[in-house]
């Protein structure tokens, strides 16, 4: 996987993260951007983590699928792209007034649960880079990286813009896993 290739799934795998920090920054109303970065050092973090775990559980199965990993790593982050294109497709009620107005909403262990939440899908991908020829501390730090970097926007941009962009950014997120999965299908069996 080439250097574009891991700047651009590090960024689709930020994308939800993304739009939850947008959900967030509205609930949380003005933001100062220190409070946003570290909220952004949190998903990050855990972001980077998770990809890591699913590594190490593709390692254990990688020479049980070495001839058709290409189609594992397809498959799994076209489920994964259809997945949050249909998050983001999916209308969206809000949240009640109460959860908006939660003070527990800045907790660490809060804020922990709801990146946990949003980084499962970075396990599965970490599962699929065990199948492809990457430094997963390099892939695992770009992720961590760029959802630092989105969830630190997307806490400051909340109030201005609303869940709306959020939305649009899981489906941008999907199809840009879904294009890197068919790319690694395609140089796999072309050559």
């Amino acid at each position: 996987m080439n250097f574009l290739s891991l700047v651009g799934l590090a960024f689709a795998m930020s994308t939800d993260a993304f739009a939850a920090s947008i959900g967030r920054g509205v609930s949380l109303g003005r933001t100062h951007l220190v409070e946003a970065l570290r909220i952004g050092i949190i998903f990050g973090t855990v972001e980077a983590i998770t990809p890591v775990i699913g590594w190490g559980l593709g390692m254990a199965a990688n020479r049980l699928v070495s001839n058709w990993d290409h189609w594992v790593a397809f498959a799994l982050l076209s489920m994964l792209g259809l997945s949050m294109i249909y998050k983001g497709l999916k209308s969206d009620g809000g949240e009640p007034e109460d959860e908006k107005k939660d003070a527990g909403s800045k907790s660490v262990p809060f804020l922990a649960l709801t990146a946990i939440a949003t980084s499962i899908d970075a396990m599965a991908v970490g599962i699929t880079l065990a199948f492809t020829d990457v430094n997963i501390l390099v892939a695992a730090a770009i992720i961590g990286l760029a959802t630092t970097l989105m969830v630190t926007i997307g806490i400051m941009l909340g109030r201005a813009i609303g869940s709306l962009v959020g939305k649009r950014a899981e489906i941008v997120g999907g199809l840009v896993l879904i294009g890197i999965g068919t790319w690694i299908a395609y140089v796999s069996v072309v050559g």
